[in-house]
């Protein structure tokens, strides 16, 4: 058996930071509150829910995760972020509209006590929203250093232990790295000199890891994964994640596709189109902010499918993905996927998928998962990029740049580091408890 690693206590507060305090964020604010009170199960979450499996089927060892690995209760964790409009997480909740009101009165005291902070925002980011809670400085540097402040002062005045960093705001417009993002220093000068390829994401990146407060990027944004924000982190020993939360299609594709290829039947194309609304679909609308979203949409079936390996099977692929702003849908996102595959002697074949999901419902779990396995993870001295984490990005970031895609193979790898940093042996053949 491998040796255990060595794992600082859970002890005292754990505070869960948002940029971005929208649906996804004051939903997942909401769930946690209601938990805590008896009033929901956290359904949706492994680290509250599932079980693990311990040594060999017949031991009988099957532990739920969070009584084998040392988390933070739910019972230590308090809420804050940041917001361009709206002023606290209880309005935030009912401008989304994704909890009913009869699921938010009870726990209405306590959201709108969750109060936003003004946000690092800027409208070239994303053009089809305004912010009217946005801070002003003398340039970016400045305000990174107001976020430095913001985090010390939340740290500060909560009485918190340790602090995690989890961005659900919007998808920023498409960018690719540039000269700036190339070392921290030059991205330091970058916002003394206000360089425009510095997005408010970055920003956000960069008082995270400056203040040793890990960080997992929930949208498909250049924000951690850049050159300057690893040296950054590898720096501070902190520990970061992402892009992009696995959600509704994106979900469906990494469940779906790792069967076919498993019996080697062969596709043709898959077509993907979105409805929704809300604010993540009215950002989307705009095609600057919907090709970062494609990218990250994009690159999962040639992960999974290894057309370079089955070319005859996969070489020949047409991937499309679509996304229309529906205002009526709301969050409650419309996913459709036709997909053409072919079997035995070419003989071709149809797949139908019509997900009418909850996009904050599912993805909320994620966004609490993501900050208590963060901050175990940073109780374990794993500081960089925790690719054992790729189980729940679209995008999950490799340094080796080929990233896993398959759920499957995504949460074996997930529960076997948790494994082995206990002292356990890994398991790859089942995970059936």
């Amino acid at each position: 058996m491998p040796e255990p690693l060595k794992i600082a206590p859970a002890n005292g507060r754990l505070g869960i930071l948002t940029p971005g305090m929208g649906a996804v964020a004051s939903t997942a604010y909401a769930g946690v509150i209601a938990v805590r009170k008896g009033l929901a199960e956290p359904i949706g979450s492994l680290t509250q829910l599932s079980h693990i499996r311990l040594g060999k089927r017949e031991e009988g060892r099957n532990p739920l995760i969070r009584e084998f690995v040392p988390l933070a209760s739910l019972d230590d964790v308090v809420f804050g972020g940041w917001d361009p409009i709206s002023p606290n997480a209880l309005e935030a909740a009912r401008t989304a509209g994704v909890l009913s009101e009869s699921d938010l009165a009870p726990i209405s005291s306590e959201l709108e006590g969750v109060v936003a902070m003004p946000a690092v925002f800027d409208q070239r980011w994303v053009k089809r929203l305004d912010g009217i809670r946005v801070k002003t400085g003398e340039n970016l540097f400045d305000l990174a250093e107001q976020l430095i402040e913001d985090i010390a002062r939340f740290r500060s005045e909560n009485s918190l232990e340790r602090v995690v960093m989890v961005w659900c705001g919007s998808t920023e417009a498409y960018q690719e790295a540039s000269a700036v993002h190339d070392t921290v220093e030059s991205f330091e000068q970058g916002m003394r000199e206000n360089d425009e390829n510095i997005s408010p994401s970055q920003l956000y990146a960069y008082a995270a890891l400056t203040s040793g407060v890990p960080f997992a990027n929930g949208a498909p944004n250049l924000s951690v994964d850049l050159p300057c924000m690893i040296e950054l982190a590898a720096r501070n020993r902190v520990a970061y994640t992402g892009k992009d939360f696995k959600t509704g299609q994106t979900l469906i594709k990494t469940i779906l596709a790792p069967g076919f290829k498993a019996r080697m039947l062969g596709m043709r194309g898959w077509y993907s189109t979105n409805i929704l609304g809300n604010r993540d679909g009215e950002v989307l609308d705009d095609p600057e902010n919907f090709k970062t979203k494609e990218v990250s949409k994009l690159g999962v079936l040639d992960a999974i499918l290894q057309p370079e390996v089955y070319p005859e099977l996969y070489g020949n692929i047409d991937h499309v993905v679509r996304i229309n702003y529906y205002p009526p849908r709301g969050d409650n996102k419309e996913g459709w996927d036709a997909i053409d595959i072919f079997g035995w002697m070419g003989y071709p074949m149809q797949i139908k998928v019509d997900f009418l999901c909850r996009d904050s419902i599912l993805a909320a779990p994620i966004v609490l998962d993501l900050a208590l396995l963060l901050d175990l993870a940073q109780r374990a001295d794993q500081s960089g990029n925790q690719e054992w984490l790729s189980f729940y990005w679209k995008s999950p970031h490799s340094e080796s740049g080929s990233p896993e895609h398959d759920i499957f193979i995504q949460q074996t790898k997930l529960k076997n580091t948790l494994r082995e940093w206990m002292g356990e042996s890994p398991v790859t053949h089942s995970e059936a408890g």
